[in-house]
Order: C-alpha cells, then structure tokens, then sequence
C-alpha cells in the first residue's frame, strides 16, 4: 500500500488490531503496526501518541448519544431522550460494517488487565456526559444521574448482545430492549 493514500488512521487502526490479534497487545510495536499498514513511523505519531490510543484515542459515542439527547422532544422523559441517543449509536457507531473492528477491539481489551482498566474508565466519562446531557434537559440531578446509569446499564448489555449477535441485530433494537429490562428491573425494587 502506498503511503499517501488517504485513512491513514483508519488503515493504522484495523493493522494494530489484526496485530493484536495475531501476537497479543504486549508483543506488537508502533513500528510493526506502521509496517503493516504501509506507513512510516511518524505517520503513526501524527495520528496516535502511542499503541494504546488506537483503541481509545478517539471517543465516537459521546458525541452521537449527547446531540441525540439534547435534540430530543422537550416532552421526553428522561429515558427516552437517553432512548434516542442509543438509538443514534445504532445508526452511526454501531452497524453491521463496523462489527468486525468492534468486536476485535473488544476482544484485545478483554485480553488486558491495563486496557480493561481504561475501558472502565472510558465508561464513567461516558455516564458523566449522559448525566450533564439530561440535567441540560431540566432534569433534576439525582434524576439525570438514575436516568444516565440505567442508559449506560443499558448501552453495555445492548453492546454485549450485539457482538454476541454477530452484527447481525439492529444495535437499536438492541438498545431498546434492554432498556426497556432495565427499567422493568428498576420498576421492581
């Protein structure tokens, strides 16, 4: 591959994965990752400050889920502006073409102690832009906290169904169905 065609992130993404998946994370080197995708070394540098941000360097949820969220009917519950950002994930983040990369990424994480540590951590500024996206809405804080856990309870058991599913579930559909556990779950206490 020629190193001015263009996605040079992308094309260093997918060659650190299937590099990960090949020697394990510990073993693979920025230099392997940019030989495989046909690049130099300093290409990766301008695109990732190390290995580590290639799975977690760019976050495509908040985005997705907080404009979903603030655009939502202003007579929406809580809930179901959080229901429309899930939504939003299925439609932009969560496809059937995306799947393969997913559940790599996921597995490479599920792989490492140090990873799995920052994935949580990812989850938490997740929650915490859910909880300043609903209070935006008007909602009382405790409420926008309760509302941001269920959504994001909801989200991980939506993700896990869905890699499970091969892709071949809507994320949405997905999403909504739990959501809709969860907060039967919750109704029930």
């Amino acid at each position: 591959m020629a190193r001015w065609e263009p996605n040079a992130a992308q094309r260093l993404a997918a060659a650190a994965l299937e590099l990960f998946d090949e020697r394990g994370y510990d073993r693979t080197t920025v230099l392997d990752i940019a030989q495989r995708a046909g690049l130099a070394k300093s290409t990766f540098f301008r695109h990732f400050p190390d290995k580590r941000a290639v799975l977690f360097g760019e976050d495509p949820l908040t985005g997705p889920l907080v404009a979903a969220i603030t655009a939502a009917p202003a007579a929406a519950t809580a809930l179901e502006a959080v229901a429309r950002g899930l939504d939003a994930l299925g439609r932009d983040i969560f496809t059937a073409e995306r799947h393969a990369f997913v559940a790599r990424r996921r597995a490479v994480i599920d792989a490492h102690a140090d990873l799995q540590e920052r994935e949580a951590l990812k989850g938490l500024h997740l929650t915490a832009a859910l909880t300043r996206a609903v209070t935006d809405r008007g909602v009382p804080a405790l409420a926008a906290e309760v509302a941001a856990q269920l959504g994001a309870l909801a989200l991980a058991t939506a993700y896990e169904r869905w890699i499970e599913a091969g892709g071949t579930e809507e994320f949405g559909t997905l999403a909504r169905q739990a959501l809709d556990a969860v907060r039967s779950a919750a109704s029930g206490l």
